[in-house]
């Protein structure tokens, strides 16, 4: 036994006729340097098992409620003679993820058109339906097959409402639209709305609160590169049932992303850094200033208790909104993912973040 282990015991007989044993061994363990001795490690990311398939392009991502399924293309590629990396090929690609198991299954794509760029996918409780500007699917877990829709239902945004989809928006270059569709699975009928307050938007924000789509435009002409006139809303809400719509105030700031708490529409990583938060009540027709986040955020998410955020592109970084204290954090812990790009799935406890082969998943306290 060294002199330095030797003259340790002698003093933990002291100590332990002094304070008790439990104290003894309190100081064993800190002396030692232990780490049972440290403060609890913060709740932290934690990396899934690599995915079957990277996807790489245009990610389609829903959760239902038991597995996330994820919807893209896959790149193959090559080294050309400078050592610099190229598309050689790519092809769509599908898989799910089941946190329960910790298992991914690689499912056979559908069959369909070559190259189809970005779907805007729902969950409907049966099936995902994915519709892109001009192929559109729906995908059913239970018998594992695809059958193609007839039409899309809008390129900007889509809900669904528990009984439709509901799309509004989209274009693409100088176009920017402000009309919209709904789609019944369970009929598989397509209706149109009725003609909207709003500015037409290439990509507009928008949330489900149960009874009404809250849509949000930035109110900026494309094709002319100035805003819009002021005649038309910035803000609104839609009505399905009544095939309604009605004028809000409009946004303090516009882009960002959008979330419901159960009473207020949340607006959060909006403005020109990124970083404004503000809370509409619909029924009030009424805003108010949050918190400015302290980075970026790209995709929130309401946990039951709080905000989630997602910071996306080379941050990789996620926080969190308390709307009691109106304050935010910066989740910790190490995260294996870069890029923009990501998909992104709530699942009642977790958010996973998937980027190509890599994903990983995090738990918010309750």
């Amino acid at each position: 036994m060294s002199p330095v282990v030797d003259n340790l015991i002698r003093k933990l007989v002291v100590l332990a006729t002094l304070a008790g044993l439990g104290s003894a061994m309190a100081f064993l363990v800190v002396a030692c340097g232990g780490a049972s001795a440290q403060p609890p490690a913060a709740a932290a990311w934690h990396p899934l098992p690599t995915a079957p398939v990277e996807i790489d392009q245009d990610r389609t991502s829903v959760w239902t409620g038991k597995r996330l399924i994820l919807f893209g293309r896959h790149s193959v590629t090559a080294i050309d003679s400078r050592g610099a990396p190229y598309i050689v090929k790519s092809f769509d690609a599908a898989e799910a993820y089941e946190p329960v198991s910790r298992t991914w299954t690689r499912l056979s794509p559908p069959a369909g058109p070559g190259y189809v760029p970005d779907y805007d996918a729902v969950w409907t409780g049966r099936e995902m339906l994915a519709f892109g500007p001009s192929h559109s699917v729906a995908y059913n877990p239970a018998t594992n097959s695809w059958r193609t829709l007839r039409k899309a239902v809008g390129g900007g945004l889509v809900v669904w409402t528990g009984r439709e989809a509901i799309g509004w928006g989209g274009g693409c270059c100088g176009d920017a639209w402000g009309n919209g569709l709904a789609y019944d699975p369970a009929t598989d009928t397509y209706r149109e709305l009725a003609p909207s307050p709003l500015a037409p938007s290439q990509g507009p924000l928008g949330v489900w609160t149960g009874r009404e789509l809250v849509l949000l435009s930035s109110g900026f002409d494309p094709a002319a590169g100035k805003p819009y006139p002021a005649r038309l809303a910035r803000a609104a809400a839609y009505d399905p049932a009544r095939d309604t719509w009605r004028r809000l105030a409009r946004a303090p700031r516009t882009g960002g992303a959008v979330t419901w708490n159960g009473r207020e529409v949340l607006l959060v990583g909006a403005g020109p850094g990124g970083r404004a938060a503000f809370a509409l009540d619909p029924a009030a027709n009424r805003w108010r200033r949050l918190a400015s986040a302290p980075l970026p955020v790209a995709s929130a998410f309401w946990t039951g208790h709080g905000l989630l955020a997602w910071g996306g592109g080379e941050s990789a970084r996620a926080l969190t909104y308390d709307p009691r204290a109106d304050r935010w954090s910066v989740l910790p812990g190490w995260l294996p993912l870069r890029g923009a790009g990501e998909a992104l799935a709530w699942t009642g406890s977790s958010l996973i973040v998937a980027n190509g082969a890599h994903a990983a998943a995090f738990t918010p306290a309750p």
